[in-house]
């Protein structure tokens, strides 16, 4: 059975650098596709309202946070992603300094 995770960032609050990041999501870079997909992240989307974006994420029983971690601070193109995507993006205003997504917590479920 797949985990489910949730997670939040804002955007800078200016209309340009929004459709620039959501035109970038258009076409990620291959290296970056397949670099989600080799962590054990069988299905992600990112919703935006405002400036706020959610991602939704579907792992396999291999993906792990800190793995994850460590395999993108060791690839040079995953860097570059990342340096370019902070341009568009800006921490939640209570990240502790460095945080960029979020971990969302569940608060209700309907069944």
């Amino acid at each position: 059975m797949n985990q489910q995770y949730i997670l939040a960032l804002d955007l800078k609050n200016d209309p340009a650098l929004i459709a620039a990041y959501e035109d970038w999501h258009q076409k990620v870079w291959p290296e970056i596709l397949d670099s989600i997909k080799q962590s054990g992240i069988e299905k992600m989307e990112i919703y935006r309202v405002g400036n706020r974006l959610t991602m939704i994420m579907e792992v396999n029983a291999q993906f792990d946070f800190a793995t994850k971690a460590t395999a993108d601070a060791q690839n040079p193109k995953v860097q570059d992603w990342e340096q370019l995507m902070w341009t568009f993006q800006q921490p939640l205003p209570f990240a502790a300094p460095g945080e960029k997504w979020m971990l969302m917590k569940k608060i209700f479920t309907l069944s």
